[in-house]
């Protein structure tokens, strides 16, 4: 989509104000969204008798909508439309929020979480598009930055807003406050923005949509149900896993088979694009995570408010913020040494969630959130650098249709296997402290311990085995925030491959 001077040069200064401005609410709004759930998933969980590895499927399904939905962008608006698609997504996700807030079982509103991704996907890449194609190419580096900001601070604002909203009047009221906003902005792109551009209708490789959807949700189906049904014990993970294995297989043949397949995996013999897309997974896997992970941890183990978790989980945002200002210097001088130096600061925040312990303060939380900001601030410029340095134009659409569904693919993945890993450790943890919890131990009868547990009364037995389940459950958080480290440090060997221009230039 590029602009047409026609309309990018006539386009009133007052139209062009309110146009961005609208397409900047409607991304305001996916990314509060994004944010907004994770804060209060402890009430939810706690509203819907959900356990914390089902509550997590309130986020995963959204992350796999996404990932489905993003590839079809282009195509869709190819067909209907940009001004029709903008307004029907926004209309469609507005209301998939509401009845997120609506819903009164676990099931209803992974479904309506589901649809949310779906409907909200294509705000992010027809909403770049579509500012590139209105704006003049001189006002686009303004343009462009201007929308950033905006949706940057949409999950430092869902942050906070799910918070309060949620500490205030209940979890159902985070989502019905966010209609307002799409309804506002429903509003502005109905009335500013006009359908000239319809773009080019190309054919939709409907065997490789299919079969790659099947294998997506297959797969994520089986991660998220596979620790409660005691994974390949259950005849219902081997059918997901079969289904995933067998539709994964018709995708791969039929991509590298078809004359006009929907992803075109030829790419992948690009090295520079192979190494960006393994960045683009590992950025993914560390992207979310502990959005999912910090909310439970804080409000189960030390009762923070959701208020407090909320203003701590925005510090993100303002380290995401802050990497705006270094990260277009430093991935001019290098791309690779900007990722080094990303990924390098995701292993500092890993380290610090891995030290916590139930003492923790709140400068503790705040910090390590900031640098998991900046870092993914500093990462996503090169990692897109690097993985489109070697590709011609002609294959930029596909290739970022790849590296945005593998990104999304991982977020979903990571969430699943953290969430595993907590409640797994969690078990086997609270399993071998309660083997000291016997009138043998030795350690009751120490001066410092005898008048503060008592292993022969019913009531202190039972305030002992709570706090060995929020001891268990602590180790179990810091498992999956040393699982968040070691994931970080894969990225250092991939380093090693990657060839970018700026390098070779700054040898000469």
């Amino acid at each position: 989509m590029t602009a047409t001077s026609s309309e990018a040069e006539t386009l009133p200064l007052f139209r062009q104000v309110m146009l961005l401005v609208s397409l900047s609410l409607g991304t305001l709004i996916f990314g509060m969204a994004m944010t907004v759930v994770n804060v209060i998933l402890p009430q939810i969980q706690g509203a819907l008798s959900a356990t914390q590895d089902q509550v997590a499927w309130v986020v995963t399904f959204h992350i796999i909508a996404v990932a489905i939905a993003t590839p079809l962008t282009g195509w869709i608006a190819g067909k209907i439309g940009r001004r029709r698609f903008m307004t029907t997504s926004i209309a469609g996700f507005t209301v998939s929020t509401v009845l997120c807030g609506a819903s009164d079982s676990l099931p209803e509103l992974v479904m309506w979480r589901f649809a949310q991704g779906l409907l909200g996907a294509p705000m992010f890449p027809l909403v770049q598009a579509i500012l590139l194609d209105v704006f003049p190419r001189r006002q686009h580096a303004f343009v462009v930055t201007s929308w950033g900001l905006v949706a940057v601070w949409g999950s430092v604002i869902g942050a906070v807003f799910g918070g309060h909203i949620g500490e205030a009047i209940g979890w159902r009221w985070a989502f019905y406050l966010i209609a307002p906003i799409g309804i506002l902005a429903w509003f502005g792109c109905n009335f500013f923005l006009s359908e000239a551009w319809r773009g080019r209708t190309q054919h939709l490789d409907w065997v490789g949509f299919l079969s790659l959807v099947v294998a997506i949700g297959s797969f994520q189906l089986m991660l998220d149900r596979g620790l409660r049904l005691d994974w390949f014990e259950s005849p219902e993970i081997i059918i997901e896993a079969a289904i995933a294995s067998l539709a994964f297989y018709i995708f791969l043949v039929h991509s590298l088979t078809a004359p006009h397949p929907f992803l075109n995996l030829r790419l992948l013999l690009n090295r520079n694009y192979s190494i960006g897309l393994m960045f683009g997974f590992l950025f993914g896997t560390l992207f979310i995570t502990p959005m999912v992970l910090f909310p439970p941890l804080l409000q189960d183990l030390r009762d923070f408010p959701e208020s407090i978790i909320g203003t701590l989980l925005s510090a993100r945002g303002l380290g995401n913020w802050l990497s705006f200002a270094v990260v277009v210097p430093l991935t001019k001088f290098s791309p690779r040494l900007a990722v080094g130096v990303g990924f390098a600061c995701h292993v500092i925040a890993g380290v610090g969630m891995a030290h916590l312990d139930m003492n923790l303060t709140l400068w503790d939380v705040f910090w390590t959130n900031f640098i998991q900001g900046f870092a993914l601030g500093i990462i996503y410029v090169p990692v897109t650098v690097i993985a489109f340095s070697s590709l011609s134009s002609r294959d930029f659409a596909e290739g970022a249709a790849v590296f945005h569904m593998l990104r999304n693919v991982g977020s979903s993945i990571f969430i699943s296997i953290s969430v595993t890993l907590v409640v797994t450790s969690t078990t086997t943890n609270y399993a071998g402290l309660t083997e000291f919890a016997t009138l043998l131990n030795e350690l009751f009868r120490y001066p410092g311990l005898a008048g503060m547990w008592n292993v022969e009364g019913r009531a202190d037995l039972i305030n002992l085995s709570a706090e060995m389940q929020r001891q268990a459950a602590m180790i179990g958080y810091i498992n999956a925030f040393y699982l968040y480290t070691l994931t970080a440090c894969l990225a250092f060997p991939l380093l090693l491959f990657v060839k970018t221009d700026g390098d070779a230039n700054r040898r000469h």
